[in-house]
C-alpha cells in the first residue's frame, strides 16, 4: 500500500529512472497492482487514476459519487473530483501533459502479469500529452518485495508444506502396500486436513497425480474420475499453503510406489539437476551482487533438460513470482520461455523454481522449491529440499 512513509523511496526511484511520475489506473479490478497499492475500500465502480510524482505530493482523480472509498488517502495528498468524461480528460491532461510516466504496461505484452492497463486507457493518457513507459521495475520494488515478517511467514509455511508433502507420499505408499490404495482425490483431501490442523490453508486443492496423469502439469484429481495410487506408480504431489494473512510456500514432491524404472530415474535426475542448476545460478549471482533476471535463471534450468534429451517435454516456464498477495505474483517470473522476463531479481523478491518434464501418456515429473533474495545472498525453501526420488 502506498503511504507517506514509502513515498520518499518511490520518488527517489522515479527520479533515478528519469520519470516524472507513476500513474496508477484501475477500473473494477482490471489492474490488481493499482488496486493493491491504493487499497481503496467499499464500492469503486468508476475509473480511478492516481499520479505519484517524482516531486511534490500525489494526486488522485476520483469520481464524485465514490469519495468514501478514499477515506484512507492521506490528508496531505491531493484529491481531484470529476463526474463527466470531459472533466476526467481535462484533469488527466492537467496532471500528465508533457510528462514521462510509468504505467502497468508491457510493450508487446512481453510480461502479461505487468500488462494491466487497457489499450484504450494508454491512448487516453498519450492523447493527454504524456509519454508512457513500463512500471515493471517499480512494481518489482514497491509491490512485489516481501518484508522481514512476510519472509518469516513464508518460511514457517514452507516447513509445514514440506512435512506434509513428504508424509503424503509415505501415506499413499503405506496404503498401496496394504492392498488398500488411496485415490488421488482422497490423498488431496488428506493433505488439506493436515494443513487445517497445522493452521495453514490453501485457496484450492493440491495436485495429486499418479502415473501418466502427472504428465498433465495442471492436472486436478477428481472424485468423478477416481484414480487409485498403486504399487509401481510414480506420484507427483504439488501442494501450497500459507498462514492467515501470510505468504505461500509452494512445493512439488516426487515419489514412486516401489522400485523406479530406469526411465523414471532418468526423468527425475533431469528435473532435479535442472532445478539445482537454477539454484546455483541464483545463489552465485545473489551473493556476488551482479544483476540478473528471471529469464537468466530459466535459461540455466532449461539448458540441463535440453542436454538430457527432454527439451521438447519441458513446456512451461521454470518458475513464478510469489508476492504478499498472490501465489502467482506480479514480481519477476523465472521465465524466458513463455514470456520475455527481463526484470531483475532484487532483494526482497520471492519466486518458485520448478522445472518439469511431461511425456504425454507415459510419465510426468516436476521438482519445485521456492527462493527469496536477501541483501547478501539467496535462501532456498524448504531448507531441506528433495535430493532423491522418494522410494516408498
Amino acid at each position: 500500500m502506498l503511504t507517506p512513509a514509502i513515498l520518499p523511496a518511490v520518488q527517489s526511484a522515479l527520479r533515478d529512472a528519469g520519470l516524472d511520475g507513476w500513474l496508477l489506473f484501475d477500473f473494477r479490478g482490471l489492474n490488481p497492482i493499482a488496486s493493491g497499492l491504493l487499497a481503496l475500500e467499499g464500492m469503486v465502480s468508476r475509473r480511478v487514476f492516481a499520479l505519484i510524482p517524482a516531486h511534490g505530493v500525489p494526486v488522485a482523480i476520483t469520481h464524485n459519487i465514490e469519495q468514501r472509498a478514499w477515506a484512507k488517502w492521506p490528508a496531505g495528498w491531493k484529491r481531484e473530483r470529476y463526474s463527466t468524461w470531459s472533466a476526467l480528460e481535462e484533469l488527466l491532461a492537467k496532471h500528465v501533459r508533457d510528462k514521462r510516466v510509468a504505467m502497468e504496461y508491457s510493450p508487446g505484452d512481453a510480461v502479461p502479469y505487468l500488462d494491466r492497463t487497457p489499450a484504450g486507457v494508454l491512448e487516453l493518457v498519450r492523447a493527454a500529452g504524456a509519454k508512457v513507459v513500463s512500471s515493471g521495475e517499480l512494481v518489482t520494488r514497491f509491490y512485489a518485495t516481501l518484508t522481514a515478517e512476510q519472509i518469516a511467514s513464508h518460511e514457517r509455511a514452507a516447513a509445514i508444506v514440506a512435512q506434509v508433502g513428504r508424509d503424503s507420499i509415505s501415506h499413499a505408499a503405506a496404503h498401496a502396500r496394504a492392498s488398500n490404495p488411496l485415490t488421488e482425490h482422497e490423498l488431496a483431501g488428506w493433505i488439506m486436513e493436515r494443513f487445517a490442523r497445522a493452521g495453514v490453508s490453501s485457496d484450492h486443492s493440491p495436485i495429486v497425480a499418479a502415473g501418466a496423469n502427472a504428465a498433465n502439469p495442471h492436472y486436478g484429481p477428481s472424485a468423478t474420475q477416481p484414480r487409485h495410487i498403486e504399487t509401481g506408480d510414480v506420484l507427483l504431489v504439488d501442494l501450497f499453503a500459507k498462514e492467515p494473512g501470510g505468504v505461500y510456500g509452494d512445493q512439488t514432491w516426487m515419489g514412486v510406489m516401489g522400485t523406479p524404472t530406469p526411465r523414471a530415474a532418468a526423468v527425475w535426475e533431469a528435473v532435479r539437476d535442472a532445478r539445482d542448476a537454477a539454484i546455483a545460478h541464483v545463489r552465485e549471482h545473489a551473493a556476488s551482487g551482479r544483476p540478473f533476471s528471471g529469464g537468466d535463471v530459466d535459461d540455466a534450468a532449461r539448458r540441463v533438460v535440453v542436454e538430457r534429451g527432454f527439451g521438447e517435454y519441458f513446456t512451461h516456464r521454470t518458475g513464478h513470482s510469489i508476492d504478499a498477495r498472490d501465489l502467482h505474483g506480479s514480481g519477476p517470473h523465472i521465465d524466458n520461455f513463455e514470456t520475455r522476463e527481463e526484470r531483475l531479481l532484487i532483494p526482497g523478491v520471492a519466486f518458485s523454481i520448478e522445472p518439469g518434464i511431461y511425456i504425454e501418456g507415459e510419465i510426468g515429473m516436476r521438482c519445485e522449491v521456492n527462493a527469496y533474495i536477501g541483501e547478501h545472498g539467496a535462501t532456498i525453501t524448504p531448507h531441506e529440499y528433495q535430493r532423491e526420488l522418494i522410494v516408498a
